[in-house]
């Protein structure tokens, strides 16, 4: 089973240039919590959601997708808002509404309800850096390494625009790093936070604060991975049509994740044992199910079956697919 914890907020995408908005369910945790569970997982999604109209819109998304919303929070106030606008070459950008919003109230005592079976628990994204949440987050994700058993996955997904300070988002990404066993992060996301570092030493400091895996994500050049074990790994990108790309990485991190639950690794230990072929049959599945995403308008990642046909039509052997069906959306 996995836990998911972030915000599930409204995207409004406009499609054509000048066009209107066109709201849709959107949020980085949202989305990751919708690809796993496509992809044949149990999943609880922990989020903070409105109880006014435009949350009840995401509420019904995540039901509609067989998420468990238990441990979520329904709050009667208003939803953040994500203004999103793509350019000539459909990479989306991004413009938010945040303040007074509810994904960001989060308290211990509400992160208290994370599931016990919840095996591997994943976060990231806005709700990891905007207070007063992130703080009872960060707390939460500490705890949870200090116990050990759980995998623990973080995606930092930076929005510059909301970021803040860039000095005070760099301490906090990198206590996330060193709390957790897993981190995709895209290229994107390291120019950000380290203008002027090189991203190949970035993925090697960040490994030696604790991590397990590293995974950066190069859009359609495809990922380069290092391993505890010492594996510098690389899996190349599809090239396909894109018709934007809206949730990309969030749909590679369920592709991640769902590779690591399919291959057994899903405590700490076992993914800092993990070998170089599993390794790269779990980034290639990652890889492929993002540009599935990508192939699709707005965040909308791929069932298990549509992936399993997709892997079948590009030749790639994927190990796990006789596990967890799916239906084709």
């Amino acid at each position: 089973m996995c836990a998911v914890i972030g915000e599930a907020l409204v995207d409004m995408v406009q499609v054509e240039p000048d066009g209107p908005y066109v709201a849709h369910p959107g949020g980085s945790p949202l989305n990751t919590a919708v690809g796993l569970q496509r992809l044949g997982h149990r999943t609880h999604l922990l989020a903070r959601l409105s109880s006014r109209p435009l949350g009840e819109s995401v509420w019904r998304h995540a039901v509609e997708n067989g998420l468990d919303l238990t441990a979520s929070v329904r709050s009667d106030g208003p939803a953040t808002l994500a203004f999103v606008t793509l350019d000539d070459e459909c990479q989306a950008s991004y413009d938010f509404y945040v303040e007074g919003t509810v994904d960001w109230g989060w308290t211990d005592a509400e992160l208290s309800r994370l599931p016990g079976a919840a095996a591997v628990v994943h976060t990231g994204s806005l709700a990891a850096l905007l207070a007063p949440g992130a703080a009872a987050l960060e707390r939460l994700f500490a705890r949870l390494h200090d116990e050990g058993g759980r995998l623990l996955s973080f995606d930092p997904n930076v929005r510059p625009a909301v970021a803040g300070d860039r000095a005070a988002a760099v301490v906090r990404v990198e206590r996330f790093v060193a709390s957790s066993d897993a981190v995709k992060v895209s290229s994107e996301d390291l120019s950000w936070l380290y203008p002027d570092d090189d991203p190949d030493g970035v993925l090697e400091r960040w490994l030696a604060l604790g991590p397990a895996l590293v995974v950066m994500t190069a859009g359609s050049d495809g990922c380069k991975a290092l391993t505890a074990r010492g594996d510098e790994l690389e899996v190349s990108g599809h090239q396909i049509a894109v018709t934007d790309t809206i949730g990309a990485g969030d749909a590679f991190a369920s592709g991640l994740l769902s590779g690591l639950l399919d291959a057994g690794v899903v405590t700490p230990a076992a993914l800092s044992l993990i070998s170089a072929d599993v390794a790269t049959a779990v980034l290639r599945r990652a890889t492929l199910v993002a540009a599935l995403t990508c192939q699709r308008s707005g965040a909308d990642p791929p069932t298990r079956k549509r992936y399993a046909e997709a892997a079948n039509d590009a030749g790639e052997l994927d190990p796990w697919l006789a596990a967890t069906g799916g239906d084709r959306r």
